[in-house]
């Protein structure tokens, strides 16, 4: 506003702002990876431009599962108020049809030679409280179907078996969802971040899993996956391209007791995906590793799967889990306040390859961390007899402080009586 009114100048105002932007560096955050799957397990896909919609409604009790509940609620409600409405409506014409709704049979209800199809059915609403009535086996006792009209013990028959569909599909949908295994998943959980250490002379991708509920995972185990964008020598591009990685487990049958929280080891050989992979080389790797957990349910026996994964963002190189699982009279307890607390350790830089290729490398790196240890310790040492020192020092010039001087006192007499307090 002000350049325009011409009291700064614009060539000033241009130049003042090109020097702000000048000063002010730009820094261009790297792109950030599509994740294949989330940290909560929740796949990261979409599905596009599908043409055979019909193919969801012929496994339609799946389909209704796997809606959401606002969806589900509308569709179990409407369902019965369809149905209702559907059989009041032939309830109707049933009564009509027969000459219930006619008024001047109203005075020959009396007589004994004529009967309603469905006493007390006059209206639409009244035969709509009939269907109700039928369907959910009320039984007020006002309205009753007699044995006058074949038509009508017909209609009878088939609202009463499709009442009984109905209640089976959609209470079962709603079983269903409440008792999914995922709903067991959340209570497994993953370490936020993945270490890589080494353990055994190996080095080792390790991450912690745990079981917050008493009740266990029957057959619990765990797979790892590495999804990453590849190129065949042909040219081809997978972009998501897996791999399955072994677990270190001692366990033939690659089970895990999963009543306490465990450290999940997969060891870097010729076999990993990670072999030769550096820690300079890990920021730069487009890979993402999929931790997949399946097990059976103690309580209801349902199959669950809990998933999450890590990024080369997540993985910690030369760090290791702190442990959690202390005896505590006579019980182990676990402290899942640092369920995914880490400390650095020493670890080789080099991958796992050079490793193999030149196991001095690990010696050396032990080597320097030991002498950096006693260092340490030295410091230490050195600093505690510093600060001892200078306490008694401190508390030497307190005491000294402390002294009183001596006193001479002179009598009248003229002598000289030396006292000290």
């Amino acid at each position: 506003m002000l350049a325009r009114k011409s009291i700064i100048p614009e060539e000033y105002v241009l130049a003042r702002i090109a020097a702000e932007n000048l000063r002010k560096p730009r820094i261009r955050d790297r792109p950030r990876k599509a994740r294949f799957i989330a940290k909560n397990g929740a796949c990261n896909l979409a599905h596009k431009n599908i043409r055979e919609q019909g193919r969801f409604l012929q496994d339609i009790f799946t389909t209704l599962v796997d809606l959401k509940w606002r969806h589900t609620l509308v569709i179990f409600t409407m369902s019965f108020l369809c149905s209702w409405l559907l059989f009041a409506m032939m309830w109707w014409l049933v009564a009509f049809a027969h000459g219930d709704m006619d008024p001047s049979t109203e005075n020959s209800l009396n007589s004994t030679k004529w009967t309603p199809c469905v006493t007390c059915v006059r209206s639409f609403t009244s035969a709509f409280l009939f269907s109700i009535e039928v369907q959910v086996t009320i039984g007020f006792g006002g309205r009753m179907m007699t044995e006058e009209c074949p038509l009508a013990i017909t209609v009878l028959i088939l609202q009463n078996i499709v009442g009984l569909i109905i209640n089976a599909v959609m209470l079962g949908c709603i079983f269903m969802k409440t008792a999914q295994a995922h709903r067991r998943a959340e209570t497994l959980i993953f370490s936020r971040q993945a270490v890589i250490a080494v353990r055994n002379g190996k080095l080792c991708f390790m991450f912690r899993v745990g079981d917050l509920r008493k009740s266990m995972i029957i057959s619990a185990s765990v797979r790892i996956q590495v999804v990453r964008k590849t190129t065949t020598p042909e040219g081809e591009v997978i972009p998501i391209h897996q791999v399955d990685i072994p677990v270190d487990n001692p366990i033939e049958s690659n089970n895990i007791f999963l009543v306490a929280p465990l450290i999940i080891c997969h060891v870097i050989d010729k076999r990993s995906p990670l072999y030769d992979i550096s820690a300079s080389d890990l920021a730069l790797q487009d890979l993402e590793l999929i931790v997949i957990l399946e097990g059976v349910v103690e309580t209801t026996g349902i199959t669950t799967q809990a998933r999450t994964s890590y990024v080369a963002e997540e993985i910690l190189w030369g760090h290791r889990f702190v442990p959690i699982v202390t005896e505590e009279e006579g019980v182990y307890a676990v402290d899942y306040s640092k369920f995914g607390n880490t400390v650095k350790v020493a670890a080789p830089r080099c991958s796992a390859r050079e490793l193999d290729e030149k196991p001095s490398i690990l010696i050396q790196t032990l080597q320097k961390s030991e002498l950096s240890h006693q260092n340490s310790l030295r410091k230490r040492n050195s600093m505690r007899r510093n600060n001892s020192i200078r306490r008694s020092n401190s508390m030497r010039r307190t005491n000294s402080s402390l002294i009183v001087p001596k006193v001479q006192f002179i009598t009248p007499e003229g002598s000289q009586s030396a006292s000290e307090t």
